[in-house]
């Protein structure tokens, strides 16, 4: 009986060559997600340190002004011994819309308190990795405020001094702002925090804005 040669014998394709081509890409497929996984692992650590960073300005905010530590507070003019958290700020207001109603608000007792907690509550929030979006809210507000405060489009005081501003809409508050907004859009609080067991929490999972 006669052999019948196979018709793709001789033409050069040769399924096994073909299999092994796959094969030998699958390394490089699985260097690509690697890389990738270092990266995200990366900016993962980056937002957290970021994260903390800024939380502890907040909180050393907080305590500074509570006990006078002698940096922006001096000793025996803090909170705790009678001082107002509010009061040199506010009364400095110099320039902007707001100005007028700044003086009124500065040394109130309710301006004090939600002064210091608004610096307590974000504080612990960023370094602890949880209710970062709350904790953006809080904080976006407060920037805005402080923004107003300062006033950067101003050129002169209302006095007629120099404003002494270097920039009329890029101030430091606002990047406070733009940064808080950004670490509780990228879960900045799984990463060397506490956000992954505040995430299972039953009333975070029912009220996803406290994420």
């Amino acid at each position: 009986m006669a052999v019948h040669e196979h018709p793709h014998r001789g033409s050069g394709f040769h399924l096994p060559s073909f299999r092994r081509s796959r094969t030998a890409s699958a390394p490089a497929s699985e260097s690509a997600v690697s890389a990738r996984s270092d990266t995200h692992i990366a900016q993962a650590y980056v937002f957290a340190s970021l994260r903390l960073l800024t939380g502890f300005v907040f909180l050393w905010a907080f305590l500074d002004k509570t006990f006078g530590f002698g940096y922006a507070t001096q000793s025996g003019k803090g909170w705790i011994d009678g001082g107002s958290p509010t009061k040199g700020f506010l009364s400095g207001v110099a320039a902007g819309p707001m100005e007028s109603t700044f003086h009124s608000w500065a040394g109130a007792a309710w301006a004090d308190w939600l002064f210091m907690l608004g610096l307590l509550g974000i504080g612990v929030a960023l370094i602890a990795g949880v209710a970062l979006r709350f904790a953006a809210v809080a904080g976006t507000l407060m920037m805005a405020l402080m923004w107003v405060a300062e006033w950067p489009p101003a050129q002169h005081l209302s006095d007629g001094s120099p404003s002494m501003s270097t920039n009329p809409f890029a101030e430091y508050h606002l990047i406070y702002a733009v940064v808080l907004i950004g670490l509780a859009a990228a879960s900045a609080g799984d990463t060397l925090g506490l956000g992954k067991l505040w995430a299972k929490l039953p009333l975070v999972r029912r009220s996803r804005w406290l994420r």
